[in-house]
């Protein structure tokens, strides 16, 4: 699997949609079927590690892409198209956790709780590239939904800091609190589910 790392799904590896997009905004329906066909499996998997269920993401992709139609003459197109679509939607998805009545106990931590050891990223770099994206995705979704959300706006749409600190409702100050944190529940998760992997064998 690839390194966690910022940028690493910042371009689908196409052209800016320049052309499709200004034909979408004309009420082309084949131009929104184009977008949907490039853009739509990014959105899916970005979705996966942002929400706790296939079901949930597959419901936020659908739910992005008609934001979409309702938001696209909002997009200025002097920026990257992709980094505007996964602003949307990690806006979808923070809103959908948020909606949530359950809450984890992690989030409601106090920020005296977050370990002094700092994680090394290379080190998390290194676990999630040992493990499946099933595992990866296992990981995520036992994190509080604001630590998953932060790694996933972070490290899957290179957000920066005040960006998320604006989807999140969070001081910027905070932002790097919050990452550290998760980032630590993150190789926990990942060292405890590789345990218990290894006690099923023995």
């Amino acid at each position: 699997m690839e390194a966690l790392r910022p940028g690493r799904m910042s371009s689908p590896g196409i052209a800016e949609p320049t052309e499709t997009i200004a034909r979408a905004r004309a009420g082309d329906a084949q131009a929104w079927g184009e977008l949907y066909h490039d853009y739509a499996p990014a959105i899916f998997r970005f979705c996966c590690r942002a929400l706790p269920t296939r079901e949930d993401a597959e419901d936020a992709t659908m739910e992005v892409f008609m934001k979409l139609r309702a938001k696209l003459n909002q997009y200025d197109s002097s920026r990257p198209f992709t980094g505007w679509l996964y602003k949307v939607a990690a806006n979808h998805c923070w809103d959908t956790l948020r909606r949530r009545k359950t809450r984890q106990d992690k989030e409601t931590e106090d920020s005296d709780t977050i370990p002094l050891e700092h994680p090394d990223p290379s080190q998390l770099d290194r676990l999630i590239g040992e493990r499946s994206s099933v595992e990866v995705r296992k990981a995520l979704s036992s994190l509080g939904k604001r630590a998953r959300m932060a790694l996933v706006m972070r490290y899957y749409s290179d957000m920066s800091y005040d960006e998320i600190a604006d989807e999140l409702g969070v001081r910027r100050a905070f932002v790097g609190v919050v990452l550290l944190r998760a980032r630590h529940e993150l190789r926990q998760a990942l060292e405890g589910n590789a345990a218990l992997a290894a006690g099923g064998n023995s």
